[in-house]
């Protein structure tokens, strides 16, 4: 178990967004080669390929890695210098944070947050490049941001987002059939900050973040982060409900990703992904060490769901699974 820092982050260090500027700083390079120092990661599979994506200590874009076998990841691979993104092809020009990569009607759309508002660009290829025809974001009151498009099996979308008033507290809205804009009238507040484990510095600003939903079984599993990201609670936990729009119900199991099952602090906002075998992992990052938040590390661990005896199955994970993930050294 990792040794904590002095103390819990105190209150004043809630924050109202991820702040990737802490995650300047060159590569971390050990024995199994460079460390991959993305935060909010995503990885998309495509036609035999994983690509990964996150937030980078930049005001330029997104990069993406690609693997095989999403053990050795190779990059930064997209096509303007590595990058998949990069400002000027689309909205926003600073604070490039927390993307995903999703197929839809023979194109790959990017949601992801800048300026602190949420965009969607296009690509015709993962790597790139994503643009938009008109730069500008989704509509929404304030700021906006940790965008996650769902698309449920009888074709309606859903935008579950994270909206900045009086604390990240996540959302949902429907989506329009073209992905341009969300339908304003329909969102709603899926969660906010009540759980003990949820808010551990007591910070009057609380933080519910990194939206991801699975559908199992008939029911809408909704994965976030809590605490704030320089916080070494920041951990993962669930809720569940009968309908994209909730009610929503959260696990006695919070928080499932933390220290106390990884060994490393500052473990969450992260994205599912199947390997070609069928199994299920989550992509996330954690805190650089025991004494330094940033540059944040990328990671996976195992995820899947079990029968417990009860109306929904219980998401577990296997901690004896966690992994840093690698670039080759150069």
């Amino acid at each position: 178990m990792k040794i904590l820092l002095a103390a819990l982050l105190p209150a004043f260090l809630a924050c109202k967004h991820n702040d990737a500027s802490t995650d300047t700083g060159g590569p971390v390079k050990d024995s199994a080669g460079t460390h991959i120092l993305l935060a909010d990661p995503t990885i998309f599979y495509d036609s035999g390929t994983y690509y990964l994506y996150g937030t980078g200590g930049n005001t330029r874009g997104f990069l993406v890695y690609t693997s095989s076998d999403m053990q050795t990841w190779n990059g930064p691979a997209g096509v303007k210098d590595g990058y998949a993104l990069v400002s000027g092809d689309a909205y926003g020009t600073q604070g490039f944070w927390a993307p995903q990569v999703f197929k839809y009607g023979g194109k790959f759309y990017m949601a992801y947050t800048a300026d602190e508002h949420i965009a969607i660009a296009e690509s015709s290829s993962p790597l790139g490049p994503f643009r938009q025809k008109t730069l500008k974001p989704v509509s929404g009151p304030g700021k906006q941001i940790d965008p996650f498009v769902f698309m449920d099996e009888d074709g309606k979308k859903y935008l579950y987002h994270v909206r900045l008033q009086q604390g990240n507290r996540l959302f949902v809205a429907r989506l329009k059939d073209d992905l341009s804009d969300i339908l304003p009238e329909t969102a709603k507040e899926c969660i906010t900050a009540t759980d003990p484990w949820e808010n551990t510095a007591h910070a009057p600003w609380p933080v519910t973040e990194g939206p991801t939903l699975l559908k199992h079984r008939g029911l809408y599993y909704l994965f976030y982060s809590a605490n704030d990201f320089r916080n070494i609670d920041y951990a993962v936990g669930y809720a569940t409900a009968p309908t994209p729009f909730g009610p929503w119900q959260k696990s006695a199991d919070n928080p499932i990703i933390s220290r106390h099952n990884t060994g490393h602090n500052g473990t969450g906002h992260g994205d599912f992904v199947r390997d070609t075998a069928g199994r299920l992992f989550y992509v996330l990052h954690t805190h650089r060490s025991d004494s330094a938040v940033s540059p944040r590390m990328t990671a996976l661990i195992e995820a899947a769901f079990r029968e417990d005896g009860g109306a929904a199955d219980v998401m577990t994970v296997d901690a004896g699974s966690f992994r840093y993930l690698f670039s080759p050294e150069k």
